[in-house]
C-alpha cells in the first residue's frame, strides 16, 4: 500500500528526480524524470505533481495507485467491459481492465464508479 503523505514528501524533497513517480509504481514516468533531470522540466512538472497530490483526495490517490491487479486490458473494446462476469476470477478480471481503462483516462471518473459498481453487483 502506497501512502499519500510519503509521495508528498518524495515529490517535495527529490520531486526533480522523479523519485515520487518511481514509488507510486510510475516507473516509466520517473525514468523520463530522470533522463530530462538535467533541463529542468522535471523540476516544473514536480511542482504541479505536488500540488496535485496535495489536494487530491485519500479515495482518488487509492483509486489511482493503490492496485494489486495485471496491466491487461480487454481486448472487446476499449469502453466496454465484459457483461455478466462469470465467476470470481470473471470478476476481478473486468475489475482490474475498468481500472486500468480509468487511470489510461479513457472513460471518466462517473463511467467507471458506474461500470465497477455493476461489475461488483453481478458477484
Amino acid at each position: 500500500m502506497k501512502d499519500r503523505s510519503i509521495a508528498i514528501i518524495l515529490c517535495f524533497l527529490m520531486g526533480f528526480f522523479g523519485i515520487h513517480k518511481f514509488y507510486l509504481g510510475k516507473i516509466t514516468h520517473g525514468i523520463i524524470y530522470l533522463i530530462f533531470g538535467v533541463t529542468g522540466i522535471p523540476a516544473i512538472l514536480a511542482f504541479f505533481d505536488f500540488f496535485g497530490l496535495c489536494f487530491m483526495s485519500e479515495q482518488e490517490f487509492d483509486a489511482r495507485f493503490n492496485h494489486s491487479y495485471h496491466n491487461v486490458i480487454n481486448p472487446i473494446s476499449s469502453r466496454q467491459i465484459a457483461v455478466q462476469p462469470k465467476s470470481i476470477k470473471d470478476s476481478t478480471a473486468a475489475l482490474y481492465d475498468l481500472k486500468k481503462l480509468y487511470e489510461d483516462e479513457i472513460i471518466t471518473a462517473e463511467e467507471y464508479e458506474m461500470k465497477r459498481r455493476k461489475v461488483l453487483e453481478d458477484i
